[in-house]
């Protein structure tokens, strides 16, 4: 009886595929929040696979820089699915999410520098909505509470929040603001700034 060729198991190919992805995607994330211009070849090294590979699987720049967005998306969106966001107090909620969320929020506001230079302002748009969406909810629901002031527009103070969160980033990272004293930084000024001239409900 004539003996089939022996193959490699499609499982096992496709367990490499997915592992050589979740590199290229986690590698790409990593450089390109640090470094806009990071170059593919500096991404493919970085994941351990050579650009044939990470070209097999992301085509063109666009297609990388649209995966490692979306990857981040997903990495904001685990963290914002916490429940409290919606339950707790919204100034108790604002400010579990800023100690929970701040860096991967400023990480992923930073990928939009690279994806600015690449992809179509409708496509970054969609992703930049994802995050926005569930800030915006959380101050809303503090406007309707008398709990956040109303005095100031909503899109303002989600772009406030986001800027204040990068701006804090950027004080750490040049040394003039210690790293264990971030989140309360963060904590104290968006909360300060979302309570101001909120008066108390009649008892």
């Amino acid at each position: 009886m004539a003996k089939t060729a022996a193959r490699q198991p499609v499982p096992t190919r496709r367990a490499d595929a997915e592992r050589n992805i979740a590199a290229i995607l986690e590698a790409g994330t990593r450089l390109l929040s640090y470094d806009p211009g990071a170059s593919v070849a500096d991404i493919a090294k970085a994941a351990g696979v050579g650009r044939v590979t990470l070209y097999g699987h992301f085509p063109s720049r666009e297609a990388l820089v649209d995966a490692v967005l979306d990857h981040a998306g997903g990495v904001a969106d685990t963290v914002l699915e916490d429940p409290s966001i919606d339950t707790a107090p919204a100034p108790e909620a604002m400010a579990g999410l800023l100690r929970s969320s701040w860096e991967i929020l400023d990480r992923h506001r930073r990928l939009f520098v690279a994806a600015d230079r690449v992809m179509a302002t409708e496509r970054i748009r969609e992703h930049h909505d994802r995050p926005l969406r569930r800030v915006e909810r959380l101050i809303a629901r503090g406007q309707r509470e008398s709990v956040f002031r109303t005095d100031l527009p909503l899109p303002w103070l989600v772009t406030t929040f986001f800027a204040i969160i990068h701006s804090a980033a950027q004080e750490r990272e040049a040394g003039r603001l210690a790293a264990d004293e971030v989140e309360r930084v963060l904590v104290t000024t968006m909360l300060s700034l979302l309570t101001s001239g909120v008066r108390s409900r009649p008892e």
